[in-house]
């Protein structure tokens, strides 16, 4: 919450001051006291005590902010929530909220809802019988929306206006009549509070593109409105409906983010509103006169009240009178007023105190008083005009002259933006309609609610004494705080340098002695001259004989230096420029230590970086230059940097700009720049120059004067034979740079490592990656960057020439078993085809035979794509070096045909009567095991599943022709079943059934079956045909006195009408013949061992909440598909509702057992590669989302 702005702030206060008041009239003995916070029996209302701190502070603390900190303290936020992102809205009822439950047991207990509380009225009234069902909701604050809509007064009106139709097909139950009928619905304000607060629905949800979007479509609202259209009672005085704006909340920003800050009226005239210039203001004003004319001309409803008072029948029809203005303007309203205004229709109902509309709303007149005025007198037209004529904003709510009186004369806008207030004009609140910076919360008040006269420009008003003498404290010791931070910002502290104890060295001044004994700090008041000044210094130095120069010095890299000298001693230090931490010499203006002493800009010394070639240390990055620092007046010539630092015949680069380590940066110094400075070349503190011998120029281009190499670039390869020699274990490292080709660097390391030049033809240098796998071999016509190596690396160097640029080196394993089979290699042209690169892979894993075919890795790390088109190159099929395929074993169907793998499937009981409790966990968690061949092949899991072998079958056979082609598979000669209507077909998923294939007329291309998906089968004993709304289950009564159940049956459950908990609980009913409310009824998760309950809580709601909250199991968190396993309990037999099994449990724990290892072996491979994982940025991980909350102690 960023601190608030202090006077204008408290119109913030919700209500203008009503908020505030009532607060300060809650005293110490309901509140307590903050000084009993820590006393253990005192009830300290935190909350309330320190609003009523800050708003006394924002009145009458003399300062330009207040910080909210005590106050966010008493919320019980810490910093994080402080900065948290949160919407204002939802700040304001969680406050008001907290304040409430603060105030219970006070006499404020109800402030509150004194204040904001109204009350909203929906009614649905029967066509047929006339009933009226109403329902009554309170608010604190309405929220009304801004997408599709023009402003305030037309959501108003769709909101409480216009009426809702049941009719058709969307009928309404009436409860009288006791059955569907047409009805009608709408809603009305019952109750209006003192102070409305309105919520702008800006933010909303775009479901094409699932994103969060701010509207920042035009979006008025009236300075003043009347509410009476919107109202159930209609009969008051006209002064309960009149509501003025006195404070605008502002978002700037966008739906993940921003800024607010607020219009506020300041209705006690507390601030200081500044008028602009008088010319300005009489220059707006004749703009502003003749923009009001325009407007009186423009306005509609001026135009048609003149219309309707020329009728001498003084009531037409709503048509006629659109006709007569169109007559009247040259142009009709739908064109140019229907935008800002909406229809006619609605536009003569918003204004029911000036039109009168017949019943049946089709004929329209003026109201008797207007009759009577005629018009005729400009004060009065001004009186009955709309706020827009008054204040030149186009606003749309129109009022009763006996209401709209300008009773805020001298009350003033200000913007308070953080701590920052400046006055506003009431017209600057129209900029606020649109746009990423627009009004967020409207506050309005009553327009009867009058200030007392006491109140004005009175910031103590009602202010309790308590509150008054803290402020009054505060701000004696805020006075007493500026007079000493005055005096403090005056002071300034200088650092003497004394030249007795300096010396001159290498073109600069540098202490003889410690720093701390050659510097004196003073401190001294900036308005002191500079005579005064050196009468202290002669104060402080009892020793000095002699004139005293003072002269400013500034320390370099090179030492200190002498610029200008101080003289005037009547001027002050400020007017001479002396600052706070100022370095001044003290000196007798001649000499330092014998030596003469040239100060000024002109005689900088310049301290460089001076460069030499070195030999050459083997090692790798570090140093290949001897660097030394020499110091040069700025104004000496390069003449003298050659004879100082130069050998003869030597010659002198300096580094252009850049890095030192580019080559391209370093020129060398011509002959006819020698004569010039140091200054005027460029060379300034911790610039760099190369200095380079006679023997060390092969390195320069003497042609163009450019560095051809550079020390920097050298660096190193690390090298390792692979070849299998006695030479196995040495590792070199070359010289190389990032231009080296990587064939001299093989041949550099096969002389290196002694090897037979025979290597030469024969080997290869292949990267090793941080885990010690040899990679694909380098390209020998490749430079160390074309090969994307780092200086440093490790190569190995192997047997085998490296794969040309047109060649690829592949890796292949054979197999399923991708981590534990054996890694193999081959290179490959990239013109081969499928079929001839895996003949090669075959020839050398030594695999006999034609049924095998090639896969791609996928991110899994397991045998993805196939390579199905045989005569494809493997270039055309985007295969790169450094690949892994997969040989699998099975010949690929021809194209647009599926292998389709068969199993049986038949559910085995969840009860485990029929094996031991060992069997039972051995049938859980066994391994699968599936053979290639023909015979059947049983998976041990806590399904029976039967491998019966692969179908071939066209992607464009129906799901018939599949199961008919199952039905002549070796394995299904065991079974009698008569036609494919006796089968039902799963997908398999994790070994387990996934999808129901249904309807056996359906092209299996229509199924989306990819290419290594499987079937199960399931024989049944009767035919079946599900429909595309019924849901197969299995259910499964539980025994009563055990925890097991009886065999499972199939129920097949229409949901075409609705899939909710209340539905399925009818269904078993009805299966098992039981009462509704006798079962209870849950979902298996077999892959956690879990059951979840199916809640029947909808039964103690009434029908008409049940219909509307009420959600499909098939939604989060059920999940309910085909093949669910859904628990029954006969509450009729035994009261417990455990649905877990024994087998349940040692599956759990079996399951933890497994995660506990998994754990270990997680942390053992961590510590195993710790090493590598040196330098590594941590990830930060985004904090979840947490709801504003305010915490409030208990007071009841």
């Amino acid at each position: 919450m960023a601190a608030a702005s202090w006077r204008p702030c408290w119109g913030r206060r919700r209500g203008g001051s009503a908020l505030s008041e009532a607060l300060f009239s809650l005293g110490p003995e309901e509140l307590g006291s903050l000084e009993d916070i820590n006393k253990p029996d005192a009830k300290v209302r935190l909350i309330p005590l320190q609003l009523q701190r800050l708003f006394a502070q924002l009145l009458l603390l003399d300062q330009q902010a207040a910080s909210t900190t005590d106050l966010t303290d008493s919320f019980g936020w810490n910093s994080n929530e402080e900065m948290r992102q949160h919407d204002v809205q939802e700040l304001n009822r969680i406050l008001f909220s907290a304040l409430e439950t603060s105030l219970v047991g006070t006499s404020g207990h109800d402030l509150i809802n004194r204040l904001y509380h109204g009350t909203v009225v929906n009614q649905i009234v029967c066509k047929e019988c006339k009933n009226v069902s109403e329902r009554q909701e309170d608010f604190l604050d309405l929220t009304v929306a801004v997408k599709d809509v023009s402003g305030l007064e037309e959501a108003l009106w769709n909101m409480y206006v216009e009426e809702e139709y049941f009719e058709k097909d969307n009928l309404y139950r009436c409860g009288a009549c006791n059955k569907l009928v047409e009805a009608a619905k709408s809603a009305k304000l019952r109750k209006l509070p003192p102070f409305l607060t309105v919520s702008l629905l800006r933010f909303n949800f775009d479901f094409e593109k699932c994103e969060r979007y701010k509207d920042t479509s035009c979006y008025t609202f009236p300075i003043r409105i009347n509410l009476r259209p919107f109202c159930e009672q209609i009969q008051l005085d006209d002064s309960e409906y009149i509501y003025e704006l006195f404070s605008v909340i502002i978002h700037k920003g966008g739906c993940y983010g921003g800024h607010y800050h607020v219009y506020i009226k300041d209705v006690d005239a507390l601030g200081n509103w500044q008028l602009q210039e008088e010319s300005k203001r009489m220059t707006e004003e004749k703009i502003q006169k003749g923009t009001e004319s325009i407007k009186e001309i423009e306005n509609p409803l001026t135009i048609l009240k003149e219309i309707l008072s020329e009728e001498e029948s003084k009531q037409i029809p709503v048509d006629q009178l659109g006709q007569k203005l169109l007559e009247k303007k040259g142009m009709s309203w739908n064109k140019k007023y229907r935008k800002q205004y909406g229809p006619i229709r609605k536009y003569l109902q918003g204004h029911s105190q000036i039109f009168q509309l017949s019943p049946d709303e089709n004929k329209v007149s003026l109201k008797e008083m207007y009759h009577m005025l005629r018009f005729g007198s400009d004060s009065q037209e001004q009186g009955l005009e709309s706020p827009s004529q008054n204040h030149d904003v186009q606003w749309t709510s129109e009022n009763p002259c006996t209401v709209l009186k300008d009773d805020t004369s001298g009350s003033h806008w200000f913007d308070l933006n953080d701590s920052k207030v400046q006055p506003i004009k009431e017209k600057d609140i129209e900029k606020q309609f649109q746009g990423k910076e627009s009004a967020y919360m409207l506050f309005y008040r009553k327009s009867e609610l009058k200030r007392p006269s006491e109140a004005q420009a009175n910031p103590a008003y009602r202010v309790p004494d308590h509150l008054l003498n803290e402020m009054d404290a505060a701000n004696i010791e805020l006075q007493k705080r500026r007079v000493d931070c005055e005096s403090a910002d005056s002071n300034i502290d200088l650092h003497l340098h004394l030249g007795s104890h300096y010396k001159l060295y290498n073109g600069a001044l540098h202490p003889s002695l410690s720093l701390k004994e050659s510097v004196l700090d003073l401190t001294i008041d900036k308005r002191k001259t500079l005579g005064d000044l050196r009468q202290s210094i002669f104060q402080l130095l009892e020793f000095w004989e002699g004139d005293m120069i003072l002269s400013i010095a500034k320390s370099l890299p090179a030492g200190l230096h002498l610029y200008q000298t101080l003289n005037g001693d009547e001027m002050t230090l400020s007017s001479i420029g002396l600052a706070d931490g100022a370095d001044v010499f003290v000196w007798n203006g001649k000499e330092v230590g014998g030596m003469e002493v040239l100060p000024g800009v002109d005689h900088e010394p310049v301290l460089l970086n001076v460069l030499r070639l070195a030999g050459y240390n083997e090692g790798g990055k570090g140093q290949h230059f001897i660097e030394s620092q020499h110091v040069f007046p700025c104004s000496a010539e390069l003449n003298t940097l050659w004879k100082v630092l130069a050998s003869p015949g030597g010659i002198i680069l300096k580094n252009s700009s850049g890095s030192d380590k580019e080559v391209e940066n370093w020129k060398v110094i011509p002959e006819e720049d020698m004569k010039k400075t140091v200054r005027s070349v460029g060379l300034t503190d911790g610039s760099s120059v190369l200095v380079l011998d006679s023997h060390d120029q092969s390195l320069v281009n003497m042609a163009s004067g450019n560095l051809t190499a550079f020390t920097h670039d050298i660096s190193w390869l690390q090298v390792k034979n692979f070849c299998g020699l006695e030479a196995e274990e040495k590792q070199v490292k070359i010289t190389a740079t990032v231009e080296t080709v990587m064939s001299d660097i093989k041949i550099k390391a096969i002389q290196e490592l002694q090897l037979g030049e025979e290597l030469v033809d024969d080997s290869c240098l292949r990267p090793i990656n941080r885990n010690g796998k040899l990679l694909s071999p380098v390209p020998e016509d490749y430079t160390v960057k074309e090969a994307e190596l780092k200086m440093g690396s490790l190569l190995g160097l192997c047997r085998g020439k490296a794969p040309t640029s047109t060649q690829l080196f592949l890796y292949f394993v054979v197999g399923s078993d991708l981590h534990g089979g054996t890694e193999m290699e081959v290179v490959v042209e990239e013109t081969a085809s499928v079929r001839e690169c895996l003949n090669l892979m075959l020839e050398k894993s030594g695999l006999p035979g034609d049924r095998w075919h090639l896969r791609r890795i996928d991110w899994c790390y397991e045998a993805g794509e196939a390579l199905s088109e045989d005569g494809a190159t493997l270039k055309e099929l985007n295969v790169c070096s450094g690949d892994t395929l997969v040989i699998t074993e099975g010949k690929l169907p021809p194209k647009g045909f599926l292998k389709v793998p068969i199993w049986w499937y038949k559910p085995l009981t969840h009860s485990g009567h029929q094996q031991s409790m060992p069997d039972q966990v051995n049938c859980m968690m066994g391994a699968l095991q599936v053979s290639a061949g023909d015979t059947p092949t049983y998976v041990q899991s806590d399904i029976g599943l039967c491998y019966g072998g692969d179908v071939e079958i066209s992607g464009e056979a129906f799901l018939e022709d599949l199961k008919i082609q199952a039905m002549t598979l070796p394995s299904f000669q065991e079974l009698s079943v008569p036609s494919p209507e006796f089968l039902r077909a799963w997908t398999l998923e994790s070994k387990r059934p996934g999808k129901l294939l249904r309807n056996n007329q359906q092209q299996l291309n229509e199924y989306k079956l990819g290419g290594r998906t499987e079937i199960c089968i399931e024989p049944l004993q009767k035919e079946e045909n599900l429909g595309p709304s019924d849901l197969l289950l299995r259910v499964q009564m539980g025994i009563p006195g055990e925890r097991e159940y009886y065999s499972s049956v199939d129920l097949v459950w229409d949901i075409s009408k609705e899939c909710t908990a209340w539905a399925l609980r009818q269904r078993i009913a009805v299966h098992y013949f039981l009462p509704v409310e006798k079962i209870e009824i849950a979902k298996y998760f077999p892959e956690k061992f879990e059951w979840m309950t199916i809640s029947s809580w909808t039964q103690q709601i009434s029908k008409r909440k049940r219909k509307k909250k009420q959600e499909s199991l098939q939604s989060a968190p059920y999940h309910l598909k085909d093949g669910d396993i859904i628990g029954v309990k006969n509450l009729l037999l035994e009261d417990g509702k455990d649905f877990s099994t024994v087998r349940d449990d040692i599956g759990k724990e079996a399951q933890r057992q497994l995660a506990i290892e998994k754990k270990r072996s997680l942390q053992a491979e961590r510590l195993q590669n710790d090493v590598f994982s040196e330098g590594k940025m941590a990830i930060k991980h985004r904090k979840p989302e947490v709801p504003l909350s305010i915490n409030v102690g208990v007071f009841r």
